[in-house]
């Protein structure tokens, strides 16, 4: 069953998941998953072009994790990458 956020979970920062992030993943032909969200912790999946690349690191720690961290600083946050997505992930996209 895909992750429902929590009550706790900041609109905005799923707003900024949805409307900035997956749009800018979606470009470079990547996914963007949802794996859970709840209070101050985010877990993400990348997957598609971004399964694998190096330059996964570069675009997460110069682009995703900035930006996730200026609407919530005490986010807690874990990406992770690969062809296999979890279960519960529901894929973000900019529709």
């Amino acid at each position: 069953m895909p992750p429902t956020p929590s009550p706790s979970s900041p609109p905005a920062l799923l707003d900024l998941l949805e409307t900035v992030l997956a749009p800018l993943v979606e470009a470079d032909e990547g996914e963007l998953y949802l794996v859970q969200a709840e209070g101050d912790q985010v877990h993400l999946h990348l997957a598609g072009r971004f399964a694998g690349c190096p330059g996964n690191t570069l675009a997460t720690r110069r682009v995703i994790e900035p930006l996730l961290r200026r609407a919530k600083p005490s986010l807690m946050l874990q990406i992770t990458s690969g062809a296999i997505i979890p279960e519960q992930a529901r894929r973000l996209t900019s529709d």
